[in-house]
C-alpha cells in the first residue's frame, strides 16, 4: 500500500506541465514575464530587464547577460506604418527628459521617468507601444476634450497600448519609471 501511495505522490508532483501564458498576445507582439534567462529568440525580441536595461535581440540570437526575470517583447512580422499626425500637438516623443536607448528598423525604445506633479506634454501618439513600468505609482491621463482616468501601475506592469491617442500624463502618486518600445 506504501509504495502504491509513493508512486502516486510522484505522479501528482509530476504531473502535466503547463505551458506558459503570454501576458500580451496580438498581432504585432507575444510579451512574456519570464523568471529564467531568455533563450534563442525565434522571432525579433526586445528583452527588458526588471531594473529597465535593455538587449534587442535578432532572430535566432542568445541574449549576452540577461537578468533571470525579465519582459520578452516577441515581434511578429505584422508591421504598421505610423499614423499621419493630424492633432496639432507633438508626437510622444523624444518628449522632454526622454532617453532614446536604441532604434533600428523595427522599433524605437525610450527610457523615461514622471516627475510628481509635472504633467508631459499633450501629445499624439503615432505607433503603437508596449510600455513596461518599473515602479509604484499611478498616472494621470488627461485626453484634449478633458477626461481623466488615473491608473495605477507596480513594478512589471506592462501594457500595450495602440496608436491614435492624445494625452497628458501626470505623475499622482509614488515615482514612476518606464521602458517604452515604440514598435514600426
Amino acid at each position: 500500500m506504501i509504495p502504491i501511495l509513493l508512486l502516486c505522490a510522484m505522479l501528482f508532483q509530476a504531473g502535466p506541465q503547463t505551458a506558459a501564458k503570454p501576458v500580451i498576445d496580438n498581432d504585432r507582439v507575444t510579451v512574456w514575464h519570464v523568471g529564467t534567462a531568455p533563450t534563442t529568440r525565434t522571432v525579433d525580441a526586445v528583452v527588458v530587464s526588471t531594473s529597465g536595461a535593455v538587449e534587442f535581440l535578432p532572430l535566432g540570437k542568445t541574449p549576452n547577460d540577461s537578468p533571470r526575470s525579465s519582459i520578452v517583447i516577441d515581434l511578429k512580422d505584422h508591421p504598421v506604418a505610423p499614423i499621419a499626425n493630424t492633432s496639432g500637438y507633438p508626437l510622444a516623443f523624444p518628449r522632454p527628459g526622454s532617453k532614446k536607448i536604441l532604434e533600428n528598423e523595427r522599433v524605437i525604445i525610450w527610457d523615461y521617468t514622471w516627475t510628481p506633479g509635472v504633467p508631459t506634454p499633450m501629445h499624439f501618439h503615432d505607433k503603437d507601444v508596449v510600455v513596461v513600468f518599473l515602479d509604484d505609482g499611478d498616472l494621470s491621463s488627461t485626453t484634449p476634450d478633458g477626461k481623466v482616468a488615473v491608473n495605477s501601475f507596480k513594478p512589471d506592469a506592462i501594457r500595450f497600448n495602440p496608436r491614435g491617442r492624445t494625452h497628458t500624463e501626470t505623475l499622482v502618486r509614488g515615482k514612476q519609471h518606464a521602458i517604452i518600445t515604440e514598435l514600426k
